[in-house]
C-alpha cells in the first residue's frame, strides 16, 4: 500500500514535482500558484456552464503562464 497521495488539479498544473535543481524558492512559487489554481478550478466546478466558468478557465491558464514566468524569473542565473 502506497503513502503516496494523489496531487490535486493545481498541483498537477503546475508540475509541481519537476524542479530538477531542487530549488526551495521553485518549490514555495508552484505550490502557491497551485493553491491559486485549485481556488480557480473549484470554483469553475461549482459554476458548472456560462460566463463564471469560463473566467476561472481563463484564470488558470493565466495563472499557470505567470507560474512558468515567475519560476525563469527565480532560476535566471
Amino acid at each position: 500500500m502506497s503513502d503516496e497521495r494523489e496531487f490535486s488539479y493545481g498541483e498537477k498544473a503546475v508540475g509541481l514535482t519537476f524542479n530538477p535543481s531542487n530549488d526551495p524558492l521553485v518549490d514555495a512559487i508552484k505550490r502557491g500558484f497551485a493553491s491559486l489554481i485549485d481556488e480557480m478550478n473549484s470554483l469553475r466546478l461549482r459554476a458548472g456552464h456560462g460566463e463564471q466558468s469560463r473566467l476561472a478557465s481563463i484564470a488558470i491558464t493565466e495563472a499557470q503562464t505567470a507560474q512558468m514566468w515567475a519560476v525563469k524569473a527565480a532560476t535566471w542565473r
